[in-house]
């Protein structure tokens, strides 16, 4: 048996299927589940670490800077996200302290990629306002667009970026991309533009890039086609939420999605809005997606600690 303990960040981990568990089980360590059934605060995940004197860290979106890491010396030796975004951890002060860590960049790809599918057809063929309506003894038929319509802006050309293309495209999109971090020779089938120069062309925009700081604000939604709308799966902070409130307001931005927000849970004033379409964070809450994503993480912290798995 193993001396090593390894924590749990996410809330969700191993609640569908229990295979990613069971690979930690099977290498003989201690699991530590996540003690309040939430995502962490700084506070918890801090008290966490140190309390229970952790050797790895499956972690989902708890703030993971300097000081939590450092608060964690010298006990934490690797940690390992469930999941592609790391914007919530600080990769340099993992590299500066000496703990290893892993993501999964390949696993969320085709749930995030159906999902935006899918958030993009209820908006342009209002599924929302037609459902409320018969529920309510009404029979509304609405004229919606056909994808066929549209020309959609993609910002962020990675893994998933491309699988929402690639969709959009077999369904007959007019397919554009901003993308400056595309590495030069990347295929792209797609005719690239500046940003404001696809904003001013796009009848959707699809958020797909990482950071922290807003990509669109007054500026950029003045710039657009009115109209807009805009889907979001990748981070809140990428658009600015008083610009949006703005354009939502005057019709500069007509529908949008967020699965995503500025801070979670979200109870901010995108609630009022009917033509906004609000999920909880959780396009990646497949069973297949949850399982491979957990199971390549177990794996990853188990290989980072010199375990066999």
């Amino acid at each position: 048996m193993s001396s090593l303990r390894i924590g749990i960040g996410p809330s969700s981990f191993a609640q569908e299927d229990r295979a990613p568990l069971d690979i930690l089980l099977r290498a003989g360590v201690t699991v530590v589940p996540n003690p309040t059934g939430k995502r962490l605060t700084e506070a918890e995940i801090t008290d966490f670490l140190a309390r229970e004197r952790l050797d790895g860290l499956l972690a989902g979106l708890e703030p993971l800077n300097r000081r939590v890491l450092e608060s964690a010396r010298p006990t934490l030796k690797a940690l390992a996200r469930v999941g592609i975004g790391i914007t919530n951890v600080d990769v340099a002060a993992c590299q500066e302290l000496g703990i290893r860590f892993s993501f999964t960049p390949d696993g969320p790809t085709q749930a995030v990629a159906e999902m935006t599918l899918a958030a993009l057809l209820h908006l342009v063929r209002d599924l929302g306002p037609m459902d409320r309506a018969l529920h309510a003894g009404k029979w509304p038929k609405m004229v919606g667009r056909s994808l066929k319509e549209l020309t959609v802006l993609m910002v962020g050309f990675g893994r998933i970026g491309r699988a929402v293309a690639a969709q959009l495209h077999a369904l007959g999109c007019k397919l554009i991309i901003h993308d400056p971090f595309l590495a030069q020779g990347t295929p792209c089938p797609y005719r690239q533009v500046g940003l404001l120069e696809g904003l001013a062309e796009a009848d959707v925009v699809s958020l797909h890039a990482a950071g922290d700081k807003p990509l669109l604000g007054s500026a950029e939604l003045a710039a657009a086609r009115r109209g807009l709308i805009i889907l979001n799966s990748a981070r809140g902070e990428l658009v600015d939420e008083a610009a949006l409130v703005q354009g939502l307001e005057s019709g500069q931005v007509s529908k949008a999605w967020f699965d995503a927000f500025w801070q979670e849970p979200y109870s901010g004033p995108l609630l009022r809005f009917d033509q906004v379409l609000l999920t909880p964070h959780a396009c990646t809450y497949t069973r297949h997606c949850r399982r491979e994503m957990e199971s390549e993480a177990a794996r990853n912290l188990l290989r980072d600690l010199g375990m066999p798995s």
